[in-house]
């Protein structure tokens, strides 16, 4: 049998960035760089030269996911459609919020190298993934997070816990504590790596506001030039229509280009979302007393960005729509009254083809007239010559008989010519 080039490929797809089994107590940093074709190629180039100060070999150009044990650190590195993910990951003792500031995984990894990361930070996330025995409530989580903007919920259907406050702390980084509870070191993992995707997609979705906001402005100058032009369409002269039908051209080039610059970006937001949704939702969570759930503080946080990227698509749609129904009104404004003006041409031409028949008419009794006189001449003429050998009729007397028959024939003769033609 012989195999598909891409069925490999294909079967390995389910696996895929697998989540990989982590034991608290333990430290996780990521940090996700926005990047285009070149600074993902450099991304790239970047991971192999940390793996070559470590004697690693690098990855092939068709890898898009490592994991590789760096001694002090693990790390994980995923090239995505949009962004690079580095997650750095390292064990640390029970008591890692002994400290005023708490260990993280970064710290391990070198600074020189870790401040040239290509493309354009867009997420820094901490989490401290720790036995629930090992920290105080009270004591310990002042330390990490901020309690007036506390987010807090059970996971994993109860076996876990959570802690958030969604805020940029000092060092840039947002900020989790998962306590691992009864969990199974697999299972941490895929929360750890849930919630981490949960981060890195809220930004990443988030990234259609400044779009949606910018296109609010064209959309609304675009619908004012459509208002105006619908108002000048409705009391407009035959001799304005051409200009019109411009201006509306130019306006639906505009609407366009602005559609084709921003779906691409707002369709991606609304998958960005999705996941959001999706793996809030794996990860199972149940209320605390007195806390909000990531689900609660999602949905009353995103939905007005979701709502404004919505509204802006929507809208797009709709103005496209109404610039599209404005122009066919317009061509079948102009192309009516195209039709009637060629209608008027062609009563023209039909009068002036009358006219001509009628003069042609005219000019053919007269050809008769003449093709007669001149046959009849001829007659005359054989006449006369014929008296010398004997005809008994003057040429004159002949003449006068042969009239009749001469212009008989010329005339149907004409018309059967005529008859020939006008077939044809």
């Amino acid at each position: 049998m012989i195999d598909h080039p891409q069925r490999l490929a294909l079967h390995n797809e389910v696996h895929a960035r697998p989540p990989e089994p982590m034991q608290a107590p333990q430290v996780i940093s990521r940090v996700v760089m926005w990047v285009d074709r070149a600074s993902a190629q450099a991304s790239r180039d970047h991971l192999a030269q940390l793996l070559h100060d470590h004697h690693l070999p690098a990855p092939d150009a068709q890898t898009n996911h490592v994991r590789m044990d760096l001694g002090s650190f693990r790390m994980r590195w995923e090239l995505h459609t949009e962004f690079v993910s580095w997650t750095f990951m390292r064990p640390v003792s029970s008591d890692v919020f002994a400290q005023s500031e708490p260990m993280t995984a970064v710290q391990a990894v070198p600074q020189k190298w870790l401040a040239q990361l290509p493309g354009e930070c867009l997420a820094r996330l901490h989490v401290w993934l720790v036995p629930s025995s090992t920290l105080d409530i009270h004591t310990d989580m002042p330390k990490v997070l901020h309690e007036d903007t506390l987010v807090a919920s059970t996971v994993a259907e109860g076996h876990g816990e959570v802690y958030t406050d969604f805020q940029l702390h000092p060092d840039g980084y947002s900020r989790i504590v998962l306590l691992t509870g009864s969990l199974t070191p697999r299972r941490q993992g895929r929360l750890v790596q849930q919630l981490l995707e949960i981060e890195t997609y809220r930004m990443a979705a988030l990234l259609g506001v400044p779009a949606a906001r910018e296109a609010s402005h064209a959309l609304a100058d675009a619908e004012r030039e459509l208002a105006a032009l619908a108002n000048a369409i409705r009391n407009a002269k035959s001799a304005d229509e051409a200009g019109l039908l411009d201006r509306l051209t130019r306006l639906a080039g505009e609407v366009e280009g602005q559609y084709a610059s921003t779906h691409s970006r707002f369709s991606a937001t609304r998958a960005y979302f999705e996941l959001v949704d999706r793996r809030i939702r794996d990860i199972a969570e149940s209320r605390m007393p007195g806390m909000q759930t990531i689900a609660e503080f999602m949905e009353r946080r995103l939905s007005p960005a979701r709502s404004t990227c919505d509204w802006a698509s929507r809208r797009q749609n709709a103005l496209s729509e109404r610039v599209s129904r404005m122009s066919n009104l317009l061509r079948t404004r102009v192309d009516f009254e195209q039709q009637q003006s060629s209608q008027a041409l062609l009563t023209t031409m039909n009068q002036r083809q009358d006219l001509q028949l009628k003069m042609q008419s005219t000019v053919e009794g007269l050809s008769v007239a003449a093709i007669t006189y001149y046959f009849t001449g001829l007659v005359s003429y054989l006449a006369k010559g014929a008296e010398k050998i004997g005809w008994p009729f003057s040429s004159d007397v002949t003449a006068a008989c042969a009239l009749p028959f001469v212009g008989l024939v010329v005339w149907w003769s004409m018309r059967r010519l005529h008859n020939k033609v006008f077939k044809k």
